[in-house]
């Protein structure tokens, strides 16, 4: 998308009926990078089980058809200043029930599970990982 100066913008107004809203892209993933990759990937196995690939120094568990990928990145020191910048969720069916498996299998809690405001019967969780990344396990809402 363009705007009158021909700057491209990835901002959408999914309000707007002339956005095409299968568009041509497809989110497939974020990447954390990390000096100390091998410490995040055993936390994720932990709470997340085997991974789906680990190949070339980059480890991802996919979840939908997006993978979250971990791998060493050389402008990345020690623990996330402002973890709560860039938060990835994952949708649960039953938050409460994942919310105590992550945390019987060590997941750093930050929020124990509350409703979302504003939508009755929600709810979300909020995890950090070991260097102060932050994730979230959310029930399914109607966008």
């Amino acid at each position: 998308m363009a705007d009158a100066e021909g700057n491209r913008s990835c901002v959408v107004d999914a309000g707007d009926p002339s956005i095409d809203k299968e568009g041509d892209m497809n989110f497939i993933g974020i990447l954390i990078g990390s000096e100390d990759p091998d410490r995040l990937v055993e936390y994720y196995t932990r709470v997340l089980g085997e991974p789906g690939f680990s190949d070339g120094g980059y480890t991802g568990w996919m979840f939908g058809s997006a993978y979250v990928t971990i791998g060493r990145h050389d402008q990345v020191m020690g623990k996330n200043a402002h973890p709560g910048r860039i938060i990835w969720n994952m949708e649960s069916q039953d938050v409460q029930a994942d919310f105590e498996r992550f945390k019987a299998a060590g997941a750093i809690v930050v929020a124990e599970p509350y409703a979302f405001e504003g939508e009755e019967g929600s709810s979300i969780a909020t995890f950090a990982d070991p260097d102060d990344n932050y994730f979230q396990l959310m029930s399914p809402m109607e966008m």
